[in-house]
């Protein structure tokens, strides 16, 4: 996307613009070579795409794979070297393991032999006469492709080429299409080899792979209640309030029950032969630790901040006129979540090509194995990093559009006649000048959450090796990140507002907000602060009923999936939308008190410079400043009390300087 004016400007002056607050009067192309950079980017992305594309085979992943290349379900090409593969199998669809019941099983080097069959036995076969029986009968062929049915009980090599007896019973189960031994001890056995075994990545792919349908109705879930939640934002009362802060306190109290429950359940009846239950047992811990100790922070909070709930019922009340009077302003996070949307599925479409990327391998006995391909992992990082830089831009598109559409409306003289097509007009100037500062601070945003990332799971790996002071130290750093991430993104917020009003780059935008924010701050004292506060309550509301929705879903087959990542993967998504929704007040509200600082800042309420903010708002700030004046009075007396008379001349005189 291209500058379409190298410079715009409404005055005349050919001189540089002196540093001052003029809002919509100066607009230029900011921050043009982070534009540059995330194209570049960007490029590197769509590389990757096309060569997941050319070198993975999601296939194999999705429908599972036999011993000699050949992908069950489908028609495959012939590999070189292998005679038994390039086999048409299309109506044999699962995958079935000989000698899925032996104890040789953990000592086979090559791995047990997979054949693609069309069912699986589900009665225990045990003569080579029933082998063949069931292969006459269903189609399914238990011994290896080059044995022919009939000669089943007639070749010397049977013992070899067929599986050894008894064949246990076994049902198809989705996870690969495996057949799966249903009686205990071969299940354990099988389950300890066959699933231990597999990569770290395809255990977490097979778990996405194999509750694909439940992380999208999860998603679904999310949308439906960002959606109930913007409603009740626009709607909002006191009572409302209360029902709604219940409603949080309730969920969060809900949901670390069930996560303490559920670490119970694992402990009292976990199978120590499986690492996928051992992962999941640990991960369920970890959440619960992590749930408990964000209740009781939130708890605190709404403790300390239940005295403002009628202040914030008036901040909405606010933000709401400030939305009516922009048309179709609630109709931006749909679009904006239709993006997400479209750039995930594309996301966990290119990590299934990725993670099945390989070149075929001729073993002994023609059996085709599939080695990664080199730099395969830091592709993965690279991945990684495109989700988190490309999500935040997205979302980092959507405040500054509302952003600049606030601004539109704000700076208007007659609030009769709004501005004609405030969000397509916010648009056209992002698209035109300032995508550059777009990307700059979201870049900034992931720059920031990947060593948070990193240092988190440093952390949880130190948890096994228990290195208390090194755990302490990445659990202070982990904090440390975590602090600065808040302030991060409020700090992006004002400069977005900030570049909407002057036109500036980032840095300068972000200089000019941070310089203001902090001369005006008596003006802005607690106002906004339990607003905000109740969004982001709104949003831990939407991740707490998704998540439950996951742990409900995920836990019905938890044996034989690592559902720990696919279930962080939907509350990541769950909160995304549910930021994307919920963000509409948020960015709004940041942006109308940014911009009464702004009015404050540049007129004086005169006849030649009047104000641009109106009554409403005006009185809500006084209301807000007569609040604090009140608690203030209230700190002040009970200081005197508390100080009995040596303070009361101390006190009085501060009172006079005031």
């Amino acid at each position: 996307m291209q500058c379409l004016g190298a410079e715009y400007r409404v005055s005349a002056e050919e001189t540089p613009r002196p540093r001052e607050w003029r809002p919509q009067i100066y607009r230029k192309c900011t921050d043009k070579m982070w534009l540059f950079l995330f194209f570049l980017f960007w490029a590197g992305l769509m590389f990757l795409t096309g060569y997941s594309v050319v070198a993975g085979a999601a296939g194999r992943l999705l429908f599972g794979y036999d011993s000699f290349g050949n992908v069950c379900g489908k028609k495959n090409s012939p590999v070189e070297g292998a005679p038994l593969s390039g086999q048409d199998m299309t109506l044999k669809k699962h995958v079935f393991f000989m000698n899925s019941c032996t104890q040789a099983l953990k000592d086979e080097k090559p791995g047990p032999t997979a054949l693609c069959v069309s069912s699986c036995p589900e009665e225990q076969l045990n003569t080579l006469e029933e082998v063949q029986l069931f292969a006459n009968t269903t189609g399914s062929f238990l011994c290896i492709y080059s044995l022919n049915p009939y000669n089943y009980t007639e070749s010397p090599n049977a013992h070899s080429l067929c599986p050894k007896l008894p064949v246990p019973p076994s049902k198809p189960f989705p996870l690969f299409n495996r057949c799966i031994p249903q009686t205990p001890e071969c299940y354990s056995l099988f389950a300890s080899v066959l699933i231990n075994d597999v990569d770290t990545l395809q255990q977490i792919l097979s778990g996405i792979m194999s509750g694909r349908d439940t992380i999208l109705g999860l998603c679904i879930l999310s949308l439906a209640l960002s959606l109930a939640m913007m409603v009740t934002f626009r709607f909002i009362t006191t009572l409302l309030v209360h029902i709604f802060i219940s409603l949080v306190i309730l969920g969060m109290l809900f949901v670390c029950g069930v996560l303490w429950w559920l670490y119970y359940d694992y402990t009292s009846g976990l199978s120590i032969e499986l690492d996928t239950e051992r992962e999941n047992m640990e991960c369920v811990l970890g959440f619960a630790i992590v749930s408990t100790v964000l209740t009781a922070v939130l708890l605190t909070l709404i403790l300390v901040l239940r005295k403002r709930i009628g202040l914030t019922v008036e901040i909405f009340q606010v933000t709401h006129k400030a939305i009516r009077s922009t048309p179709f302003l609630f109709w931006q996070p749909l679009w904006t979540f239709a993006i997400l949307m479209f750039f995930w599925v594309l996301w966990v479409a290119v990590l299934l090509s990725l993670g099945t990327a390989g070149t075929a391998q001729v073993t002994e006995g023609g059996r085709v194995d599939y080695e990664p391909l080199a730099g395969i992992r830091l592709m993965w990082w690279y991945h990684l990093v495109g989700l988190l830089w490309t999500s935040e831009f997205i979302l980092a598109c959507q405040q500054m559009t509302i952003a600049g559409a606030v601004v539109t409306s704000y700076f208007n003289r007659n609030k009769n006649e709004p501005p004609d097509h405030p969000i397509l007009s916010s648009l056209s100037i992002l698209f035109c000048y300032h995508q550059g500062t777009v990307v700059k601070g979201s870049f900034l945003i992931t720059a920031l959450r990947i060593p948070r990332t990193i240092v988190l799971c440093i952390s949880n790996t130190l948890k096994e090796k228990h290195s208390i002071c090194a755990k302490c130290k990445f659990k202070c750093g982990h904090r440390c990140f975590q602090y600065l991430d808040k302030h991060l993104c409020q700090l992006n917020q004002n400069a977005y507002t900030t570049t909407a009003i002057n036109g500036t780059d980032f840095c300068t935008s972000a200089k000019d907000a941070f310089q203001i924010l902090s001369k005006n701050s008596s003006h802005l004292t607690s106002i906004n602060c339990f607003g905000n506060f109740v969004i982001f309550l709104g949003k831990v509301l939407v991740v707490c009923f998704t998540v439950f929705g996951g742990l409900m879903a995920f836990n019905y087959d938890r044996a034989l999936q690592v559902w720990a990542i696919p279930l962080l993967l939907v509350a990541f998504f769950a909160y995304l939308v549910a930021h994307s929704f919920l963000s509409v007040f948020d960015t709004v509200l940041d942006a109308l008190f940014l911009c009464f600082t702004v009015d404050l800042e540049t007129n004086d309420g005169s006849s030649e410079k009047p104000y641009f903010m109106d009554q409403d708002l005006w009185n809500f700030v006084k209301k807000t400043n007569e609040f604090n004046n009140v608690r203030a009075e209230r700190d002040e007396n009970s200081v005197k009390n508390e100080g009995g008379t040596e303070l009361r001349p101390m006190v009085n005189r501060c009172q006079a300087d005031v």
